[in-house]
């Protein structure tokens, strides 16, 4: 069969002759065919089928056309055929609405993604950091007694004065005793308040009972640093701040030694912390710090150095929450102040004390230079922590981390600069004040009263060192280390500045009763130890004397000494060279050249600046 026009395979069929003048594109699947214009040009083509042997019938072109039909109707009727053969779905007429909801609802799908949060973590307060902040903190306070109870020692002068004044005041309260000396007439503090307290602790537990009582308020000045600093900014920051302030040897050696100073900073903590924490409440609530600073005066007068401090936090606490209605709180807070001690002025006699102690103190010779480079070895590196810390928060005041702090208003500018200077300020207060006096006596203790202060700001200072989600953590470490390392070599040296005094209490204990005449250098430890042989009326120290000899004239200095010797006034002398090196060296010049006195003992001691002995003599 030869192929033509109307059948170019010569098949059986024909093409169906295009009626509308289409002409196919590139896409069209007769283009390739050569169709155009309705015509189509088909090449010669051998037909065979290989599936037959050279003996097979030929081939049935009518057999297999009907196959490949609808590919060569046109276009748009194979489109129609396509869509014409999907099978239309009807709805079932027996089908309920339960059913149809329950095919609806397992067509929902089985997990939908959730929207995802602009920050990982919530900047609310939780349990779980809480519980976790609390228990860190635990650790800092175990550290800081670790620290302080490491440390050992007989009394220290100032320790076995102010625990045998408790003694006297206690039986003068209990029993009507006489007092042996007017101890408010030069103590630093009112003698019935820490001294009857800490008397009380060494009756029940001695000396270590009355040291665990500093310890005591040692660990919960610390507490309330990191409350308080929790408050005016954030865990991390307290944290910080309390982790620096208990490695300071001020805080190491105040906790194990039995002084005001311990109970003094911890009722001014207690006051700051009152003072904060009630920044939301009414401007009366304030009023509660004020018998507890008050006290806090009390207990050792040099703590008034820090009262302005606290009456300015009354009102930069409560300025974001009350405005300028906080400036009545800090009136509030100074007025009830004031008339608290107003009263406790009229109703003791410690003005004469005050004065000899405190604001009419007699001034050194030591240089504002020599006491300033003792500050900042005991103190510096918090200091400059501080001061990092206040400038960076005066830059940027955002405490958190979370992206939705962005959006938050805090505290404004001039009210950060204020908080920064005013916290870092107060811990140049009592080095500014004794280079004033010119005197370094109580130094290394006093610091520690304007560290808890500027313990805040370092505590920021640490955090933006370390920087947000802890980015750099061995920053932080290391200068943490570095303050621990620190405050180990100089608590440790600080406690081995006096000698222990064991043996010479025992060489003392048969040569002491309540009825001789004695001279000693430290006096007061052997009175402490020996309270129940003597009494501080039998003692003379040897930085003071006014000797009455036997025709009513009367000596002092070094005259006073030596007259005294000459007439064998003394039963006892105890020289140890430390305290009054020159006055020791004469009194013993002269004891070695009086036949009325002889050598009794020299008791070897070793001290932080070396070796020394105690030269005991008696009368023949």
């Amino acid at each position: 069969m030869e192929p033509s026009i109307d059948d170019p395979w010569g098949r059986g069929y024909r093409v169906p002759e295009q009626q509308d003048g289409h002409t196919p594109d590139h896409n069209d699947p007769y283009y390739d065919m050569g169709w155009a214009g309705g015509q189509v040009t088909v090449p010669e083509q051998q037909t065979y089928d290989p599936y037959t042997t050279s003996t097979a019938e030929p081939y049935q072109a009518a057999q297999y056309a009907a196959p490949y039909a609808q590919y060569h109707a046109p276009y748009e009727e194979q489109q129609a055929h396509q869509v014409a053969q999907v099978p239309q779905q009807q709805p079932r007429q027996d089908a309920s609405p339960t059913e149809h909801g329950q095919r609806t609802a397992d067509l929902e799908p089985a997990y939908r993604i959730p929207q995802t949060p602009d920050a990982g973590w919530d900047m609310a307060h939780s349990k779980r950091r809480g519980w976790v902040s609390r228990a860190v903190l635990l650790c800092i306070l175990a550290i800081q007694a670790v620290l302080s109870l490491r440390l050992s020692n007989t009394a220290f002068q100032d320790e076995a004065l102010y625990l045998y004044a408790g003694h006297m005041e206690l039986d003068h309260l209990l029993h009507g005793a006489e007092l042996p000396i007017d101890y408010n007439a030069y103590f630093s503090g009112s003698s019935s308040l820490y001294p009857v307290l800490a008397a009380l602790a060494d009756s029940a537990f001695g000396l270590a009972g009355a040291r665990a009582l500093s310890l005591a308020c040692m660990l919960g000045t610390t507490a309330l640093l990191y409350s308080f600093t929790r408050r005016m900014f954030n865990e991390r920051v307290a944290l910080a701040a309390a982790a620096l302030f208990a490695v300071t040897q001020s805080t190491i050696v105040l906790g194990n030694f039995a002084t005001y100073d311990a109970a003094a900073l911890f009722l001014l903590t207690l006051a700051t912390w009152i003072v904060v924490r009630t920044d939301r409440a009414s401007a009366a609530a304030v009023l509660l710090a004020a018998p507890v600073a008050s006290l806090a005066v009390g207990v050792k007068y040099a703590a008034a150095l820090y009262l302005p401090t606290i009456l300015v936090l009354a009102v930069l606490t409560a300025w974001p929450h009350r405005g300028k209605r906080s400036l009545w709180r800090g009136v509030a807070l100074a007025a009830g102040i004031a008339a608290l001690l107003g009263i406790a002025l009229l109703a003791s006699d410690v003005l004469t004390g005050i004065q000899k102690t405190t604001t009419g103190r007699e001034h050194g010779t030591e240089s504002a230079f020599a006491l300033l480079q003792r500050s900042a070895g005991w103190g510096g590196l918090l200091f400059a922590t501080a001061c990092v810390g206040a400038i960076s928060y005066a830059r940027r005041g955002r405490m958190n981390e979370s992206p939705r702090s962005l959006s938050m208003s805090g505290p404004g500018r001039r009210r950060r600069v204020m908080i920064g200077i005013v916290l870092c300020a107060t811990a140049l207060l009592a080095p500014a004040y004794q280079m004033y006096l010119g005197t370094g006596v109580s130094l290394f203790k006093h610091v520690g009263f304007g560290l808890l202060f500027a313990a805040p700001m370092a505590g920021i200072g640490v955090s933006r060192l370390v920087g947000a989600h802890f980015r750099y953590p061995q920053l932080g470490i290391l200068l943490w280390v570095v303050m621990l390392c620190v405050g180990l070599a100089q608590s440790t040296w600080r406690f081995g500045v006096w000698p222990n005094s064991t043996q010479l209490v025992d060489v003392l204990r048969p040569y002491v009763n309540d009825k001789g005449r004695y001279l000693g250098g430290t006096h007061e430890v052997a009175v402490y130890y020996l309270r129940g042989q003597t009494s501080q009326r039998q003692w003379t120290p040897t930085d003071n004397i006014s000797y009455q000899d036997s025709r009513g004239a009367t000596h002092t200095g070094e005259d006073g000494y030596k007259r005294a010797l000459d007439d064998g006034w003394f039963d006892l002398v105890v020289l140890d060279g430390l305290a009054t090196g020159g006055t020791d060296a004469l009194i013993a010049d002269n004891l070695k050249a009086n036949a009325r006195y002889r050598l009794l003992a020299t008791v070897p001691f070793e001290n932080s600046s070396g070796s020394g002995a105690y030269r005991v003599w008696v009368k023949r």
